[in-house]
């Protein structure tokens, strides 16, 4: 099974609001998940991110694939230089 990173719309029309979550890669983006991650508001200036870093480095570690919004989201938070800093 092929698992992916990847944002859950939340929130009203034209008052998004995402959830960070794991989820098989063939359901659909607001479909089933295996495991919520943490959450994205974009709506707030600054947008507010909060990523649980433990088990965002669990999945990354297990092969989960991060979208290219994700992937920047973790890099902000730091969490991708430190999965590339256990690789080594």
């Amino acid at each position: 099974m092929a698992t992916k990173i990847r944002l859950k719309r939340m929130g009203a029309k034209k008052r998004p609001f995402y959830r960070v979550v794991v989820a098989d890669s063939r359901s659909p983006r607001d479909g089933r998940f295996i495991e919520e991650l943490g959450y994205y508001d974009p709506t707030t200036n600054p947008a507010t991110v909060k990523i649980d870093e433990e088990k965002a480095l669990k999945w990354l570690a297990t092969g989960a694939k991060a979208s290219d919004t994700v992937k920047s989201l973790l890099k902000k938070q730091g969490i991708m230089a430190k999965f590339a800093e256990s690789r080594k």
